[in-house]
């Protein structure tokens, strides 16, 4: 069957309202939190000069990502989900009030940046598997994986300006980073609320071990699933060296808050075009193998960017980090989503949740572990190579993945157990 026409799929997107509220918080959002990323990197950087130090950020992030994630999951599938959003980014907005009022006062030291910080990572807990589990209500299955690609280009097109206009808004102290940041939060919790979103949560359940590893063992049960859950995992907390990028920018680039704010932006840039190409083309056929090629060549994009002296050398492996870690991303989202029951959506995103904190906050504390001890330039090279060396043993691992053709199943490889496959 040839794809469909791609115009039409796109101008469906735009009749949903409730999808177009969700894509204009979803930019506020993201460019808020890339604007903060940089400014609370640099500003740890300074006060403490130790690249351990950045590494701390993803940590304090990765913890109550992982011990809140399954809570997080049976809350989203046992109460309004849109709620639970608005309460996550309204705690959010709340620390970052707190941060902008301590860099203006100068008040602020590492302890209590890494504490709020720990305070956004507990928010994130909850607002992430509800947010994930409320797309596919918004847009018909037909084109969920284009209304994902849009979503994502809604937080890529964000994090293309964010990070450049926080490094130079940082010139003026970090204290106006955090204003406007808190800003644009403001804004994302107001269209929230505009949102109609219409999801009845089912008669609710008590939280036992049952229910809180019910999506655990959805995902064992489905090979597909748990390999290209776990093949991001495991990639991108090898290859992932965004933590670092403050010590390539000023010790290896020799360039300042402004070229920190490029580095950061170039991959949002490859992102943001590959994400505007997705919504327009579905991936049809070969989205196993395109999935692995998209992995292999983030890992080449990172040894590229571990070996590059030059700000424009860098930036363009940045780029092609970017793009193709989009690729990875909408097949991910799609096949998980599409292969899940509503029901299970929320719980199934908190694992997946698991899987994604950890490989981006535990992947920053790693790579500022390893540059602490090897340097950084080394600590990047072997994340680019651990990224080969995985991509190698999940194709051998998961071969019904490496082989699957399109992103929605049949319904016998739905039922299909882990076991052979592993």
């Amino acid at each position: 069957m040839p794809p469909a026409p791609a115009a039409p799929a796109t101008d469906s997107l735009l009749k949903h309202q409730a999808f177009v509220h969700f894509w204009f918080a979803r930019i506020a959002s993201s460019f808020g939190f890339q604007m903060l990323s940089v400014a609370v990197g640099w500003q740890i950087y300074e006060i403490t000069g130790r690249a351990l130090d950045l590494g701390l950020i993803g940590l304090v992030q990765f913890i109550p990502s992982v011990l809140l994630a399954l809570p997080a999951g049976h809350v989203a599938d046992q109460f309004e989900r849109r709620r639970i959003v608005l309460l996550g980014q309204v705690l959010e907005l709340i620390a970052i009030v707190v941060l902008a009022t301590i860099s203006l006062m100068h008040a602020a030291h590492e302890a209590s940046i890494l504490v709020l910080v720990f305070t956004i990572g507990v928010a994130k807990a909850f607002e992430f598997p509800a947010m994930q589990s409320m797309l596919p209500a918004l847009v018909p299955a037909s084109i969920l994986p284009r209304a994902m690609a849009a979503s994502g280009s809604a937080g890529q097109a964000a994090m293309i300006m964010g990070p450049a206009l926080g490094g130079l808004l940082y010139i003026a102290g970090p204290g106006t980073v955090y204003v406007v940041s808190g800003v644009l939060y403001l804004a994302s919790v107001l269209l929230m609320t505009r949102l109609r979103y219409d999801h009845v949560p089912p008669r609710r359940e008590p939280a036992t071990l049952k229910t809180l590893f019910a999506g655990v063992h959805f995902i064992r049960a489905r090979p597909d699933v748990l390999g290209v859950i776990s093949l991001d995992l495991f990639a991108v907390l090898l290859g992932g060296a965004t933590a670092l990028l403050p010590i390539f920018a000023k010790d290896i680039l020799h360039t300042g808050p402004w070229g920190l704010g490029l580095l950061r932006a170039a991959p949002a840039v490859g992102a943001l075009l590959m994400s505007v190409w997705l919504t327009r083309h579905s991936l049809e056929r070969k989205v196993g193998p395109i999935m692995f090629a998209s992995v292999a060549g983030f890992g080449l994009a990172t040894l590229v960017f571990a070996v590059s002296s030059t700000l424009w050398l860098s930036m363009v492996a940045l780029f092609a980090l970017g793009a193709f870690d989009m690729v990875s991303m909408v097949i991910r989202g799609a096949l998980v989503q599409l292969d899940t029951p509503d029901d299970m959506r929320g719980r199934v995103s908190a694992v997946n949740a698991i899987f994604i904190n950890t490989s981006n906050q535990l992947g920053e504390f790693e790579s500022g572990l390893l540059a602490a001890w090897l340097g950084a330039i080394n600590a990047t090279l072997i994340g680019g190579f651990g990224t080969l060396v995985v991509v190698v043993l999940w194709m051998a691992m998961f071969p019904t993945l490496r082989r699957r053709q399109r992103l929605q199943a049949e319904p016998n490889e739905l039922s299909q157990p882990a076991e052979d496959t592993l």
